[in-house]
């Protein structure tokens, strides 16, 4: 499934008023943002469907977690081979209502939810899906969520999540930023709407390193987390329960 909107990210080529949100403005353009903004996002996001239907079975439940414009349940609706009972959570009223109206053009049977992941009542998975969510949620309350995870997951539960990492070598971590930015570039993102973007996503986007994301999985009850795939600084792991 193609996942690039009828509208194109120009967001950033006016000076920013605030910090980033994923308010109207930024749903109506979120799937031309993921497209130019995400190395590798179709990899990612086949992988995700790849393990989830050779690991699950009919009428498991999974749960995507900051779903945004549904882009991964959509697909997953569409390529399982057996019906799965699929729920998609997010924050943002405005990307509910995207995720709702495309699911409902391509006829995808998807529930949605729009809820703090603090305040939901989780129900029993068996998958859940994160990618490019835990990284917006603070980090003194990133193990608590991996922790509600854990516990509302059924043994052998499988959750893929994806995210922008760091290093820590200062010096190899700055080459990897300029590595991403020259990616950015190549897509048609200018320099000013890089810099907008980074000052306007500063203490909003908090990324751990992957070594940091393994450790924090493995202490907050799975017993694995495996590396699926990485480019530069973007990883997407998968877990079992």
């Amino acid at each position: 499934m193609s996942t690039t909107g009828d509208s194109q990210d120009k967001i950033f080529t006016q000076p920013i008023t605030k910090q980033f949100e994923f308010d109207e403005n930024v749903a109506s353009v979120f799937d031309d943002m993921l497209n130019r903004s995400v190395p590798f996002y179709q990899e990612a996001l086949d992988l995700t469907i790849f393990y989830l239907t050779h690991l699950l079975k009919s009428n498991d439940t999974v749960v995507d977690l900051g779903c945004s414009t549904a882009n991964t349940l959509i697909t997953l609706a569409k390529k399982s081979p057996f019906p799965l009972n699929l729920i998609g959570v997010d924050s943002s009223h405005a990307m509910i209502q995207q995720a709702a109206h495309k699911a409902a053009a391509y006829g995808a049977d998807i529930s949605f939810v729009q809820s703090d992941f603090f305040a939901m009542d989780f129900p029993t998975c068996q998958g859940i899906i994160a990618n490019y969510t835990l990284q917006f949620v603070r980090p003194r309350e990133r193990e608590k969520l991996i922790a509600l995870i854990a516990q509302s997951m059924a043994p052998e539960g499988v959750f893929i999540f994806s995210e922008k990492v760091v290093t820590t070598d200062p010096r190899l971590n700055k080459l990897m930023i300029e590595k991403y930015y020259e990616y950015k570039k190549s897509k048609g993102y200018s320099e000013f709407e890089i810099a907008q973007k980074r000052e306007a996503l500063e203490n909003v986007l908090v990324p751990y390193s992957e070594q940091e994301n393994k450790e924090m999985i493995l202490a907050n009850g799975f017993k694995s987390c495996e590396t699926l795939f990485r480019w530069n600084n973007f990883a997407t792991f998968l877990a079992v329960r």
